[in-house]
């Protein structure tokens, strides 16, 4: 059946439309390209569904059309936030943020970004994947068009290249560029440059993450194939989950989570397989001490010779005070290890695994579309995408995880996780690991697989795990084992026949292991000799006594939690005794000051804020129902980060799919007057799903309203969508 309808035909819609458009223009004479770029609104075919959770579905003829309503519904949920997005892929945030965004503006010059887009989007990209970047660029013009008030900056018309972009910005941040530029710019840098191979085993992991789990037909109750979609990102601003289905007649058909400014599907499940995404570390990024001509700053040597350096320059508009603004000149510098910083304490050049790469968005799409393991396998092969494990599962019963990820071909002769010598070719690789070479599994005996940003080498039980001995220490492959890697591993090992509702269970464990960072915080704090302080000897008693759970009515959580979170999020994980005396001392008299006691139930002091809504929350940092907070007023942690999106995937014995999911707020977080602004966080709190609905008969029988973009004016609507 023909699930949309044509667009083409002149209606009242596009003559308010026309109208609008043209009264823009008049006002503003500078927009006449934003006005040309709208022509094409009427060659769009879709329709936009929305259940009754304000979740949209997407129905269009083609992908590029679906691309297109995409689009405008989630700039109906959150345009600024996508517009501040581009404008960041631009180098154009300091526009609107002013100064704190010139850095990141900046970078985007560095990395040179739009120069390798300029010229590879023509050659590099497919004609269906430019197409459909075109299509959600058109979608996000129109939205803009009739919603004029909204625009952040000069930023329209948005093309197919900026969508493009949004993924080369955004993609290094999850393997730790940011951080690598960060250090250098630091007036004390290390200025040391290794000469031999010393990394030492990696420590005690740090409590943040993702988890991402599957079961095959071997493991479950009933021949179902289970996969756990749970990833944890901040629950608001560019890299917050939003919730979609797009579906057109050409064949794509996926449902799940994506970014602000994404044309697709980041993570989820189509009909017949669906995957999960968690970071993972591997070494991808290394800096290098360059030698300067002491005669011209601009050459650099290389293998005896001396190099000029690439020089450019950047102007970067920086927002002072309402409409003032002033231009800010920086050099821009790369050699032929890449970019290149200058600094009070050397130069220094950067190479990354992503450089020169804007394929991300066809991979993505060739994950989208695929619809056998084979397809996916295909589609991870273009290499693309730089980092990041994978655990799949399909109708077929497949279960798959791989560490995935452009692990760079290094010299075992040097130091990578220092900064090396810049005037040696030999340090400048060029080669990666074959796919097939890269760490994975694929249908275990066991039965399951699991990654919850831990090690690559035990993501199930039995000798079917990768062997750590067959890869260089070069590469920085994970090799720790999270709390939650260490719970799944110990909860479905023990499990050989897997229920629906287990698996359930199993996602929202609130249990730390005594093996992970906070079991040994613990331990070590009651080794220590009992001091004599009434406060911090009932502190004691009181750890001493708790069993390591985080459920909403535990009494010891609050305590231990506020003790130990400073020192896990910044990484330490070797305190000496008085420091963890003092952070237990301090935690303590906060529980007391504000609450009066120190066995205060869990939920009192973990929060779910958001809108008029403040809901008492079970989970915590690093176990599996992850929670993460920040202290507010009260002595309570309000909740900012964790679980920011659940999606539970199961394919019964008969290869049908079927799924539920949760976000914490809902489809409309940037609207408080939006029903959808919170209306998921109560079952959120609950540990709760919501059924997805991929059928269109499923998804009319819970129908809230139905429309073609820049139509949605002709219905009831939300005060927040209404044209003024």
């Amino acid at each position: 059946m023909k699930t949309t309808r044509p667009l083409r035909q002149l209606t009242k819609s596009a003559l308010l439309l026309g109208f609008l458009l043209a009264f823009f223009n008049l006002l503003s004479p500078a927009r006449t390209t934003f006005q040309r770029s709208t022509a094409q609104i009427g060659a769009y075919d879709v329709r936009i569904l929305r259940d009754s959770w304000g979740v949209p579905h997407i129905f269009g003829v083609t992908d590029a059309d679906a691309a297109y309503g995409l689009a405008y519904a989630h700039a109906e949920d959150d345009f600024v936030t996508i517009q501040e997005n581009i404008l960041a892929a631009r180098g154009r945030l300091a526009t609107v943020r002013g100064s704190k965004a010139l850095t990141s503006d900046y970078v985007v010059s560095l990395l040179k970004i739009w120069p390798r887009i300029d010229a590879g989007y023509e050659s590099d990209l497919s004609p269906d994947v430019r197409t459909l970047c075109e299509g959600y660029a058109a979608g996000l013009n129109h939205f803009a068009a009739l919603h004029p008030d909204a625009l952040l900056s000069h930023l329209f018309p948005v093309t197919g290249q900026d969508i493009v972009a949004g993924f080369v910005h955004r993609m290094p941040a999850f393997y730790g560029l940011d951080q690598t530029l960060k250090a250098l710019l630091q007036p004390a840098n290390d200025r040391s440059v290794a000469r031999r191979q010393v990394v030492p085993e990696q420590g005690l992991a740090p409590l943040g993450g993702s988890n991402a789990f599957a079961v095959s037909p071997a493991r479950s109750e009933n021949g179902e194939t289970f996969l756990a979609i749970n990833s944890h990102q901040p629950w608001q601003g560019p890299m917050a989950w939003y919730e979609a289905h797009v579906h057109s007649e050409a064949g794509w058909d996926m449902v799940g989570g994506l970014f602000p400014g994404t044309p697709l599907i980041l993570h989820g499940h189509n009909r017949n397989l669906g995957w999960a995404f968690t970071v993972n570390h591997p070494d991808l990024v290394d800096s290098y001490l360059l030698e300067i001509n002491p005669e011209n700053r601009n050459q650099y040597k290389l293998d005896e010779t001396w190099r000029d350096l690439v020089i450019d320059s950047t102007a970067l508009e920086v927002k002072l005070l309402g409409p003032i603004a002033r231009t800010v000149t920086r050099e821009v510098l790369s050699s032929e290890h890449g970019p290149v910083i200058r600094t009070g304490h050397g130069t220094y050049a950067v190479r990354y695994a992503g450089l020169n790469e804007i394929r991300q968005v066809e991979e993505f799409y060739r994950m989208n579309r695929a619809n056998s393991f084979s397809e996916f396998y295909d589609a991870l092969g273009m290499q693309a995408l730089a980092n990041l494990n994978i655990v799949y599962a399909d109708k077929e019963g497949d279960i798959f995880y791989i560490y995935n990820g452009k692990l760079p071909g290094r010299d075992d002769a040097y130091d990578w996780s220092q900064t090396l010598p810049g005037n040696i070719s030999a340090t400048i690789w060029k080669d990666f690991l074959p796919l097939d070479d890269l760490p994975q599994v694929l249908n275990p005996k066991s039965g399951f697989v699991v990654n919850c940003n831990s090690s690559a080498f035990n993501v199930t039980v039995g000798s079917e795990n990768p062997w750590r001995g067959g890869y260089s220490k070069t590469l920085g492959i994970d090799t720790y084992l999270t709390n939650r890697a260490r719970r799944l591993l110990s909860l479905l090992s023990q499990d050989d026949s897997i229920s629906s509702g287990e698996f359930y269970q199993y996602k929202y464990d609130m249990t730390y292991d005594p093996q992970s960072t906070m079991g040994r915080y613990i331990a070590r704090l009651l080794r220590l000799s009992e001091p004599e302080e009434p406060l911090l000897r009932q502190a004691i008693e009181l750890l001493r006594k708790w069993d390591l759970k985080t459920d909403e009515e535990n009494t010891g959580a609050a305590l231990a939690v506020l003790t130990f979170q400073p020192f896990l999020e910044k990484g330490i994980h070797d305190a000496d005794g008085q420091a963890l005396l003092d952070a237990l001392r301090h935690a303590a008299e906060r529980l007391q000051s504000n609450h009066g006691r120190l066995d205060v139930p869990w939920r009192t002091v973990n929060r779910l804020i958001h809108g008029g809504l403040d809901l008492g929350l079970a989970g915590g940092p690093g176990v599996l129902h992850t929670i993460d907070g920040r202290l507010v007023r009260g002595g309570r942690l309000k909740a900012y980060a964790g679980d920011s999106y659940i999606m539970m995937v199961t394919w019964d014995s008969a290869g049908q799919v079927h799924s539920s999911s949760i976000h914490p707020f809902g489809s409309a977080t940037a609207h408080p007057d939006s029903p959808h602004y919170s209306d998921q966080s109560i079952l959120f709190s609950q540990r709760k799903l919501k059924p997805v609905w991929f059928n269109e008969i499923d998804i009319r029988n819970n129908l809230e309203k139905e429309y073609g973009p820049g139509k949605e004016m002709l219905i009831r609507q939300p005060e927040y969508l209404t044209l003024k």
